[in-house]
Formats: structure tokens, C-alpha cells, sequence
């Protein structure tokens, strides 16, 4: 893992084995750590809740988070651009990521959401036209490379567009009984209020 410095006697490996023995100001101080070439774990780890635990991730969240930048979320880029990118490069906006416990019941959270094991991403969407064709290649994408997802939720509150995306790792023993009841189950839904 990439090491990063804090506060001058913190390592960001410290912390993360010792949450509570060092403390961050905000997330943006994660963002040096890249999970892959265009995510960051501050943007995955983002909340405007302020918490105690300051929703710092476990080394298997960060893997899980890793897993989803890598071998998703980058895809998903990179297709989406190839298809509408004519005016320029569009980034992939995450809204919500890791959660850890305090913050998912203050956002009200499922309980056992992937969220809270670094599983599942909020991927922000512009419209309903934005949000289908997203979901859309994450389909082309699962299909093509045939791998699984655990969740693909089509979701809207008033005019707030995103789409739930979470995919539990192959070894479930690593979500510590979190959401892992079963491996990923394709499970896909509309929830638009």
C-alpha cells in the first residue's frame, strides 16, 4: 500500500490498523492514495457527516474499493467517453462510497448495506437518459468480461438521479458477516420515488 504522510507522525497504515489512535481533519487528506488511475480513496470515502470515526476504511474495504475502481468503474469511463464524450473528457461522479457504521445510520443506511464494507458505490447521474445509458454498460461490462455484481439499483429521490453499484468480493470471508449471506446475485432494481 502507498504510504502517506499526516500530520507529520501519523502514516496513513497507521491509522488504518489503529483508527482510533490517529485522527484525520477531513477525507481530502485520502486523497493522495489512488485506487486506480482516476479514483482516489478521498472520493470514495467522502461524507458531509461529521463523525468520530471520520469514516476512515479497513484494508479490506480499501481493497474492496480498489476492486470496484479497477475492474469497474475505470471500464465504465473509458466506455462511456468512447460513446458521448464528443465535448471532452466526462468524469465518473461518486456520491457515496465507504460507509462505515456511524455514518451509514446517520444517512440511513440498509443495515448491512456493501457500503459499509467498501462493496458498493453511488455513481451520480444527470437524468434519467444519463442513468440508463450508465447502467448499460455496466451490464455490457459484466457481461463481456463475465464477471458479477451483487447490485445494479436504479435510483431517484425528486430530481437526485444515481445508481447503486456493488460487487462483494470472491472471498466473503473478508466483509466480517456484512452483507456476504451469499456471493453476488445480479440483483437489479428500479427505485424511483
Amino acid at each position: 500500500m502507498t504510504e502517506i504522510m499526516m500530520n507529520k507522525n501519523a502514516k496513513l497504515s497507521q491509522h488504518l490498523a489503529s483508527p482510533s489512535e490517529a485522527t484525520l481533519s477531513q477525507t481530502s487528506e485520502l486523497d493522495g492514495l489512488r485506487l486506480s488511475p482516476h479514483f482516489t480513496l478521498g472520493e470514495l470515502t467522502k461524507t458531509s457527516y461529521d463523525t468520530l470515526d471520520k469514516n476512515i476504511p479497513s484494508r479490506v474495504a480499501i481493497e474492496n474499493l480498489r476492486n470496484i475502481c479497477e475492474n469497474w468503474l475505470e471500464d465504465l469511463r473509458y466506455s462511456y467517453n468512447a460513446l458521448y464524450g464528443d465535448s471532452g473528457v466526462i468524469p465518473i461522479v461518486i456520491s457515496s462510497g465507504y460507509r462505515s457504521e456511524e455514518v451509514n445510520r446517520l444517512c440511513g443506511g440498509a443495515k448491512g448495506s456493501n457500503h459499509l464494507t467498501g462493496c458498493a458505490v453511488d455513481i451520480r447521474c444527470y437524468g434519467p437518459e444519463h442513468m440508463i445509458r450508465m447502467a448499460s454498460i455496466l451490464l455490457d461490462i459484466a457481461d463481456g468480461t463475465r464477471r458479477d455484481f451483487d447490485e445494479l439499483i436504479l435510483e431517484k429521490r425528486g430530481t437526485t438521479y444515481w445508481i447503486h453499484f456493488a460487487v462483494r468480493p470472491e472471498d466473503c470471508s473478508a466483509t466480517k458477516g456484512y452483507a456476504c449471506q451469499s456471493k453476488n446475485r445480479r440483483k437489479i432494481l428500479f427505485d424511483c420515488r
